[in-house]
């Protein structure tokens, strides 16, 4: 069996409070685009991870896709299976590629062994693996709060757009983001913005993550500023980075920026 977990980008995302248990809350809309891995998964005499594409750093026992065989295996009875993943969503991009694989990972091991678990009980399973990862269980537009983990359908019409995604080389460390950050709830939320003309999203529809994230990787910056240069109707950071996107007329031709070692890609809605 073959999934594509495919990526995400936030429109807006606002750090409102510090929870007594660490984590933050926060107010976002998730939106899947078709930038995708590949994950096959086939009955093996022995449990095996693999990986093709990407680099993926780290020992395998830390990947999202081993994590949740591993969830799954302690309240089923699961026999051992070969995961392969061909890795194509950079990592560390904001773009939810590691929690779409581990999201889809339960997904085929709920078809794979029969387990009929209903969405409830995945989203259960994947908040186990990371906060984002219960969005990519129905992978569709949602308003998420909480830690991530609480989402709500959101009506947002984007197809009289494309999106155009730029990754350059860039790590920008999870804490290292949040600890530039001063939590606040704004005037206005994602919410109320969203229901609102593109054009009017400029000024007030934030990344919180911007402002610490820039001050470290002043590229980035750059690279949103040019993006509406070239005429972008929206331009933001992705998650805490380090992808930059922007939303543009549909057939607009785009000067990618040049940016050694970068990807990019571009979405139709």
């Amino acid at each position: 069996m073959i999934a594509f977990p495919n990526a995400k980008i936030n429109l807006g995302l606002n750090i409102l409070s510090k929870r007594p248990d660490g984590y933050h809350n926060l107010t976002s809309c998730f939106v899947p685009i078709d930038w995708s891995d590949a994950l096959e998964v086939i009955l093996s005499d022995s449990f095996a991870f693999t990986s093709s594409g990407l680099d993926i750093p780290g020992d395998a026992s830390g990947n999202l896709v081993v994590q949740a065989y591993e969830l799954l295996r302690a309240d089923f009875d699961l026999s051992p299976v070969h995961f392969h993943l061909h890795k194509v969503i950079p990592m560390g991009a904001g773009l939810g590629g590691g929690s779409s694989d581990g999201a889809f990972a339960l997904r085929l091991l709920n078809d794979l062994f029969v387990l009929d678990l209903d969405v409830d009980r995945l989203q259960a399973y994947a908040k186990k693996l990371g906060a984002d990862c219960p969005f990519f269980v129905e992978n569709k537009t949602q308003l998420v709060s909480g830690i991530g983990d609480v989402m709500e359908e959101i009506a947002v019409d984007l197809s009289a757009y494309q999106l155009a995604v730029l990754y350059p080389p860039v790590h920008i460390h999870t804490g290292q983001a949040f600890g530039g950050i001063t939590p606040r709830i704004p005037a206005e939320l994602p919410r109320d913005i969203l229901s609102g003309p593109i054009e009017q999203w400029r000024e007030v529809l934030v990344n919180d993550f911007e402002t610490p994230v820039f001050a470290m990787h002043p590229v980035l910056a750059e690279i949103k500023e040019e993006f509406y240069r070239q005429g972008a109707h929206y331009a933001s950071l992705s998650g805490s980075g380090s992808s930059i996107y922007g939303l543009f007329a549909k057939g607009h031709e785009l000067q990618w920026p040049q940016v050694d070692g970068a990807l990019h890609f571009v979405h139709q809605f």
